[in-house]
């Protein structure tokens, strides 16, 4: 069985992390290196920053912060936020990130996905999901939104993961909108819906709020890993009580 992964999740603005509700009312939750180095030491089986100012000064920042990292952590890590071209990914790589992850580019610009896994292999590349739920006369639907959540797409979260999939994502970061930073729970459905879709991992991402969430994410949403950030960064648990955790309810996870 293939260890089930727990993956802090730090988002940064101008050097900083931050943390808020559905995307909004961000607040400071510390400096991306400390918060870092306290999850490694914690057990964080890999981290995942996600630039979420992306302007040009923030993807100068943002360089500087992988930079940081990658010197004084030793643990795999994930760079997101602002990738629009196969030139961005590659500074973000050649600066010490182990993969990169793409969420608005590689709807608007699919080549993108295939140009980054083409040239430094599909574990590279992560596709970042941001969904949110739909009414409709059929049922529920799992709508694709972009540029921080703000612009829905075309797309369902399944169409839009297969052919992700398609394009050589080596897994995706599925983040329901309507849970992120509620600490209620994952939205299982979504998950579950996206797993079943697809043959790469799932990263669970967006609601946990009790150790019993992480475990439902594996569980019944069919997430390969799971990714916080609320509970992590004030201190609700730490990623070794997490693990323990799903250790006790029978899951492989490396201790």
């Amino acid at each position: 069985m293939v260890a089930k992964r727990v993956i802090p999740c730090l988002d940064v603005e101008n050097g900083r992390v931050v943390k808020g509700i559905s995307f909004r009312d961000l607040r400071d939750a510390g400096d991306p290196v400390e918060l870092g180095r306290r999850y490694a030491e914690e057990g964080a089986d890999e981290l995942v920053f996600l630039d979420i100012s992306a302007t040009l000064e923030g993807r100068r920042t943002m360089v500087e912060v992988v930079r940081r990292v990658a010197s004084e952590l030793d643990i795999p890590f994930t760079v997101g936020g602002g990738i629009r071209t196969l030139e961005d990914a590659e500074a973000l790589l050649r600066n010490g990130a182990d993969k990169v992850s793409v969420n608005t580019m590689a709807v608007e610009r699919p080549d993108l996905v295939r140009s980054i896994a083409r040239r430094y292999g599909d574990q590279c590349v992560v596709v970042a999901i941001d969904a949110k739920r739909e009414a409709q006369s059929g049922g529920v639907a799992y709508r694709v939104y972009t540029h921080s959540g703000t612009r829905p797409t075309r797309h369902t979260a399944e169409e839009w993961a297969r052919r992700a999939e398609e394009l050589g994502a080596g897994e995706l970061l599925v983040t329901s909108i309507d849970m992120d930073g509620r600490q209620a729970g994952y939205d299982v459905e979504l998950l579950r819906r996206v797993s079943d879709s697809v043959g790469i991992p799932v990263i669970a991402s967006g609601g946990a709020g009790s150790l019993e969430d992480f475990y439902r994410a594996i569980v019944d949403g069919g997430a390969d890993a799971v990714l916080a950030a609320s509970v992590f960064h004030f201190g609700r648990f730490s990623v070794r009580q997490v693990k323990e955790y799903l250790a006790s309810r029978g899951l492989e996870v490396r201790l």
